[in-house]
Protein backbone atom coordinates (compact mmCIF):
# COMPACT_ATOMS: atom_id res chain seq x y z
CA UNK A 1 0.00 0.00 0.00
CA UNK A 2 0.97 3.64 -0.45
CA UNK A 3 0.70 5.24 2.97
CA UNK A 4 0.87 8.74 4.43
CA UNK A 5 2.42 8.96 7.91
CA UNK A 6 1.31 12.02 9.88
CA UNK A 7 3.58 11.55 12.92
CA UNK A 8 6.39 13.96 13.85
CA UNK A 9 9.59 13.24 11.94
CA UNK A 10 11.46 11.57 14.80
CA UNK A 11 8.76 8.90 15.19
CA UNK A 12 7.78 8.68 11.53
CA UNK A 13 11.22 7.62 10.26
CA UNK A 14 11.43 4.31 12.15
CA UNK A 15 7.79 3.56 11.32
CA UNK A 16 8.42 4.16 7.60
CA UNK A 17 11.36 1.73 7.74
CA UNK A 18 9.17 -0.90 9.39
CA UNK A 19 6.42 -0.43 6.82
CA UNK A 20 8.95 -0.68 4.00
CA UNK A 21 9.98 -4.12 5.31
CA UNK A 22 6.32 -5.13 5.08
CA UNK A 23 6.15 -4.02 1.45
CA UNK A 24 4.50 -0.62 1.89
CA UNK A 25 5.55 2.71 0.41
CA UNK A 26 5.42 5.67 2.77
CA UNK A 27 5.31 9.44 2.49
CA UNK A 28 6.07 11.30 5.74
CA UNK A 29 4.00 14.42 6.34
CA UNK A 30 4.18 15.51 9.99
CA UNK A 31 1.15 17.49 11.13
CA UNK A 32 3.07 18.98 14.08
CA UNK A 33 6.51 20.34 14.81
CA UNK A 34 7.90 19.53 18.26
CA UNK A 35 9.72 22.38 20.02
CA UNK A 36 11.32 21.86 23.42
CA UNK A 37 10.80 24.55 26.06
CA UNK A 38 14.22 26.27 26.14
CA UNK A 39 16.15 25.65 29.33
CA UNK A 40 13.38 23.67 31.03
CA UNK A 41 14.41 21.72 34.12
CA UNK A 42 12.17 19.65 36.38
CA UNK A 43 12.22 19.96 40.17
CA UNK A 44 12.01 16.42 41.53
CA UNK A 45 11.90 17.29 45.22
CA UNK A 46 9.17 15.16 46.79
CA UNK A 47 8.45 13.36 43.51
CA UNK A 48 8.24 9.57 43.69
CA UNK A 49 7.65 8.86 39.98
CA UNK A 50 7.55 10.46 36.54
CA UNK A 51 4.68 10.07 34.08
CA UNK A 52 4.99 10.33 30.31
CA UNK A 53 2.10 10.26 27.86
CA UNK A 54 4.09 10.41 24.62
CA UNK A 55 7.48 9.62 23.19
CA UNK A 56 8.02 13.36 22.83
CA UNK A 57 7.40 13.76 26.55
CA UNK A 58 9.95 11.06 27.34
CA UNK A 59 12.59 12.68 25.15
CA UNK A 60 11.89 16.15 26.60
CA UNK A 61 12.07 14.76 30.13
CA UNK A 62 15.50 13.29 29.40
CA UNK A 63 16.75 16.78 28.55
CA UNK A 64 15.10 18.38 31.59
CA UNK A 65 16.63 16.08 34.22
CA UNK A 66 19.79 14.06 34.74
CA UNK A 67 17.98 11.61 37.06
CA UNK A 68 17.70 8.21 35.39
CA UNK A 69 16.86 6.17 38.51
CA UNK A 70 13.45 7.56 39.40
CA UNK A 71 10.60 5.32 38.18
CA UNK A 72 8.94 6.29 34.90
CA UNK A 73 5.38 5.16 34.16
CA UNK A 74 4.52 5.49 30.47
CA UNK A 75 1.14 5.53 28.79
CA UNK A 76 2.13 2.98 26.14
CA UNK A 77 4.91 0.89 24.69
CA UNK A 78 6.18 3.60 22.31
CA UNK A 79 6.61 6.15 25.10
CA UNK A 80 8.17 3.47 27.33
CA UNK A 81 10.62 2.58 24.57
CA UNK A 82 11.58 6.25 24.16
CA UNK A 83 12.15 6.56 27.92
CA UNK A 84 14.39 3.49 27.97
CA UNK A 85 16.30 4.75 24.93
CA UNK A 86 16.88 8.01 26.80
CA UNK A 87 18.53 6.08 29.63
CA UNK A 88 15.76 5.80 32.24
CA UNK A 89 16.33 2.48 33.99
CA UNK A 90 13.01 1.80 35.73
CA UNK A 91 10.26 2.08 33.14
CA UNK A 92 6.79 0.50 33.12
CA UNK A 93 4.22 0.72 30.33
CA UNK A 94 0.46 0.95 30.82
CA UNK A 95 0.06 -0.41 27.29
CA UNK A 96 -2.93 1.77 26.50
CA UNK A 97 -4.31 5.26 27.03
CA UNK A 98 -4.46 7.85 29.82
CA UNK A 99 -7.10 5.83 31.68
CA UNK A 100 -4.80 2.81 31.64
CA UNK A 101 -1.91 4.94 32.89
CA UNK A 102 -4.02 6.23 35.79
CA UNK A 103 -4.88 2.65 36.72
CA UNK A 104 -1.21 1.64 36.56
CA UNK A 105 -0.20 4.52 38.84
CA UNK A 106 -2.90 3.59 41.35
CA UNK A 107 -1.83 -0.06 41.28
CA UNK A 108 1.93 0.50 41.57
CA UNK A 109 2.23 3.61 43.73
CA UNK A 110 0.92 4.97 47.03
CA UNK A 111 -0.11 8.62 47.50
CA UNK A 112 1.77 8.61 50.81
CA UNK A 113 5.11 8.12 49.05
CA UNK A 114 5.16 11.48 47.31
CA UNK A 115 3.95 13.38 44.27
CA UNK A 116 3.83 12.19 40.67
CA UNK A 117 5.07 14.51 37.92
CA UNK A 118 3.68 14.49 34.40
CA UNK A 119 6.18 15.52 31.71
CA UNK A 120 3.73 17.10 29.29
CA UNK A 121 3.31 19.04 26.11
CA UNK A 122 1.40 22.31 25.87
CA UNK A 123 -1.72 20.37 24.83
CA UNK A 124 -2.88 17.38 26.85
CA UNK A 125 -5.56 14.78 26.15
CA UNK A 126 -7.66 13.08 28.78
CA UNK A 127 -7.98 13.92 32.47
CA UNK A 128 -4.94 12.29 34.03
CA UNK A 129 -4.80 14.99 36.69
CA UNK A 130 -8.43 14.49 37.69
CA UNK A 131 -8.12 10.73 37.86
CA UNK A 132 -5.01 10.80 40.05
CA UNK A 133 -5.97 13.64 42.37
CA UNK A 134 -9.29 11.84 42.82
CA UNK A 135 -7.30 8.79 43.92
CA UNK A 136 -5.45 10.87 46.52
CA UNK A 137 -2.20 11.58 44.64
CA UNK A 138 -0.40 14.90 44.61
CA UNK A 139 -0.18 15.59 40.89
CA UNK A 140 2.23 17.99 39.20
CA UNK A 141 2.39 18.79 35.52
CA UNK A 142 5.28 20.53 33.80
CA UNK A 143 5.15 21.57 30.17
CA UNK A 144 8.44 20.56 28.56
CA UNK A 145 7.59 20.86 24.87
CA UNK A 146 5.12 22.42 22.49
CA UNK A 147 3.58 20.63 19.53
CA UNK A 148 2.90 23.30 16.92
CA UNK A 149 0.63 22.53 13.95
CA UNK A 150 2.12 22.91 10.50
CA UNK A 151 0.68 25.64 8.31
CA UNK A 152 0.05 23.48 5.22
CA UNK A 153 0.25 19.91 3.98
CA UNK A 154 3.11 20.80 1.66
CA UNK A 155 3.41 20.41 -2.13
CA UNK A 156 4.51 16.75 -2.16
CA UNK A 157 1.67 15.67 0.10
CA UNK A 158 -0.91 17.73 -1.75
CA UNK A 159 0.28 16.35 -5.09
CA UNK A 160 0.16 12.75 -3.82
CA UNK A 161 -3.33 13.16 -2.37
CA UNK A 162 -4.61 15.15 -5.35
CA UNK A 163 -3.21 12.56 -7.74
CA UNK A 164 -4.83 9.78 -5.70
CA UNK A 165 -1.44 8.16 -5.09
CA UNK A 166 -2.15 7.51 -1.40
CA UNK A 167 -4.10 4.41 -0.34
CA UNK A 168 -4.16 5.07 3.40
CA UNK A 169 -3.40 7.71 6.01
CA UNK A 170 -2.12 6.78 9.48
CA UNK A 171 -3.34 8.85 12.42
CA UNK A 172 -1.95 8.53 15.95
CA UNK A 173 -3.74 11.28 17.89
CA UNK A 174 -7.01 13.24 17.79
CA UNK A 175 -5.09 16.48 17.38
CA UNK A 176 -3.10 15.16 14.42
CA UNK A 177 -6.30 14.00 12.74
CA UNK A 178 -7.94 17.37 13.41
CA UNK A 179 -5.03 19.26 11.87
CA UNK A 180 -5.03 17.02 8.80
CA UNK A 181 -8.78 17.48 8.31
CA UNK A 182 -8.42 21.26 8.47
CA UNK A 183 -5.45 21.41 6.08
CA UNK A 184 -6.93 18.95 3.59
CA UNK A 185 -10.16 20.95 3.47
CA UNK A 186 -8.25 24.22 3.06
CA UNK A 187 -6.32 22.70 0.14
CA UNK A 188 -9.55 21.51 -1.50
CA UNK A 189 -8.53 17.85 -1.21
CA UNK A 190 -11.52 16.51 0.71
CA UNK A 191 -13.06 14.75 -2.27
CA UNK A 192 -9.72 13.08 -3.11
CA UNK A 193 -9.94 10.93 0.02
CA UNK A 194 -12.98 8.97 -1.07
CA UNK A 195 -10.80 6.07 -2.21
CA UNK A 196 -8.43 6.34 0.75
CA UNK A 197 -8.57 4.53 4.12
CA UNK A 198 -8.02 6.29 7.45
CA UNK A 199 -6.14 4.01 9.86
CA UNK A 200 -6.66 5.36 13.38
CA UNK A 201 -5.03 4.54 16.70
CA UNK A 202 -8.27 4.85 18.68
CA UNK A 203 -11.95 5.65 18.42
CA UNK A 204 -11.25 9.21 19.60
CA UNK A 205 -8.82 9.61 16.69
CA UNK A 206 -11.36 8.14 14.27
CA UNK A 207 -14.01 10.59 15.45
CA UNK A 208 -11.80 13.52 14.39
CA UNK A 209 -10.71 11.95 11.11
CA UNK A 210 -14.35 11.17 10.34
CA UNK A 211 -15.02 14.83 9.58
CA UNK A 212 -13.80 13.94 6.05
CA UNK A 213 -15.32 11.35 3.73
CA UNK A 214 -13.10 8.26 3.44
CA UNK A 215 -13.48 4.96 1.65
CA UNK A 216 -13.28 3.46 5.13
CA UNK A 217 -12.16 4.33 8.66
CA UNK A 218 -10.30 1.56 10.51
CA UNK A 219 -9.50 1.58 14.24
CA UNK A 220 -6.65 -0.39 15.82
CA UNK A 221 -7.65 -3.09 18.31
CA UNK A 222 -5.40 -1.47 20.93
CA UNK A 223 -4.05 2.11 21.08
CA UNK A 224 -0.46 1.29 20.15
CA UNK A 225 1.67 1.28 17.01
CA UNK A 226 1.91 -2.50 16.75
CA UNK A 227 -1.89 -2.76 16.70
CA UNK A 228 -2.15 -0.07 14.04
CA UNK A 229 0.37 -1.91 11.86
CA UNK A 230 -1.64 -5.10 12.44
CA UNK A 231 -4.75 -3.19 11.36
CA UNK A 232 -3.04 -2.52 8.03
CA UNK A 233 -2.30 -6.22 7.65
CA UNK A 234 -5.88 -7.20 8.45
CA UNK A 235 -7.15 -4.75 5.84
CA UNK A 236 -4.86 -6.20 3.19
CA UNK A 237 -5.77 -9.78 4.07
CA UNK A 238 -9.47 -9.06 3.74
CA UNK A 239 -8.92 -7.78 0.22
CA UNK A 240 -6.79 -10.60 -1.07
CA UNK A 241 -8.48 -12.58 -3.84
Amino acid sequence: MRLLITRPEEDAGPLAARLRELGHESLIAPMMRIDAVPGARVDLAGVQALLVTSANGARALAVATDDRERPVLAVGDASAKAARAAGFRRVDSAGGDVEDLARLVAARLSPADGAVLHAAGSKVAGDLSGRLTGAGFTFRRQVLYEARPVAALGPRTEAALGGRRIDGVLFFSPRTAEIFVSLAAAAGLGECLGACVAFCLSRAVADRAGALTWAEVRVAALPDQDSLVACLGDYQTEREP
